[in-house]
């Protein structure tokens, strides 16, 4: 059964944390199964990982993707076991949206993991380390932080990569042009602007290399047409030809993610409940930013997955 209320949200990178999901698996079988899963293709124990790890062991790109794929959709399976609603549409924040199209049906979980898995690694080794950055901006409109980025490049890549929600935009590029741009931002009146602790500016043109080798990997894997609509980052609209989400889930590599309009687009289209699968509640805090008449629910917890069951069903 749908419900046409719902949204299922599946979180980026910067939401792992050691410990996470440890509850849930001692209450539901399906988180340990799916660790179990993801284990085999990676070859290497994830679940002792991300229980046992240093934060800098999971911090690691091409292991912080395919942890952060596991986790959802281990959480997704364990919704619909304990019979939560399909959802009638999904996104996912940069990395997340893999895990959208795991959960959708359009590629299989162990293929998903082998990609994002390579996604990671393609995209730490793009561009060589101290190279490149990126920094969050807070407090200032989307045009100003875009005119900040323009008269700040000199040259050099930069540009806004994530609208995440009115006046909460990331920039990257390279790292001279960011530290520009930063300070720019801060004369034309941000409340923040501070580099984050990432070592590669993802979404941006720089990425484009990491972004045609991964294009040879997807372009063989098989793709179907969703089971649920998903909105894509790239243009915030769905796409149900398997061909045309394979060109979109390479062109998210270098393009912006533009989530404000996702979220914006999947409430045009009915949604009144936005359910973040996944560990944290980073979308569910933007989800508030962004339109304030939604509903923000999130999982990780037994009791959170409880009660957004019984939110779901009322």
């Amino acid at each position: 059964m749908t419900n046409a209320r719902l949204a299922f949200v599946f979180p980026g990178q910067g939401s792992q944390k050691i410990g996470m999901l440890a509850d849930a698996a001692t209450e539901f079988s399906e988180v340990e199964a799916t660790f179990n899963e993801a284990s085999e293709v990676l070859e290497y124990n994830l679940w002792d990982l991300c229980q046992n790890g240093q934060p800098a062991d999971i911090n690691l790109t091409e292991r912080t993707q395919p942890l952060l794929l596991t986790a959802s959709v281990a959480l997704y399976r364990v919704w619909r076991a304990q019979g939560g609603a399909e959802p009638a549409q999904m996104a996912g924040h940069s990395l997340g949206e893999w895990s959208a199209l795991v959960c959708a049906g359009v590629v299989s979980f162990r293929d998903a993991v082998r990609l994002v898995r390579e996604r990671g690694r393609l995209m730490q080794e793009a561009v060589p380390a101290g190279q490149g950055a990126m920094a969050a901006i807070i407090g200032l409109e989307d045009k100003v932080v875009e005119d900040a980025c323009a008269e700040s490049a000199q040259g050099q890549i930069l540009a806004a990569v994530n609208y995440n929600s009115p006046g909460q935009l990331v920039i990257a590029g390279s790292v001279a042009a960011v530290d520009r741009a930063v300070e720019a931002c801060k004369t034309a009146g941000a409340k923040r602007a501070k580099p984050l602790p990432v070592s590669a500016p993802f979404h941006t043109e720089l990425m484009r290399p990491a972004a045609q080798a991964l294009a040879a990997q997807i372009e063989q894997t098989e793709f179907r047409v969703p089971d649920v609509p998903v909105v894509h980052n790239v243009n915030a609209s769905t796409e149900v030809n398997p061909i045309s989400i394979k060109r979109l889930m390479v062109e998210q590599i270098y393009s912006p993610v533009r989530w404000t309009s996702c979220v914006r687009s999947m409430a045009a289209a009915g949604a009144e409940i936005l359910l973040e699968c996944g560990p944290g509640k980073v979308l569910a805090g933007l989800t508030k930013r962004i339109d304030r008449n939604l509903t923000s629910l999130t999982v990780e917890a037994p009791e959170q997955l409880k009660a957004a069951l019984a939110t779901a069903a009322e």
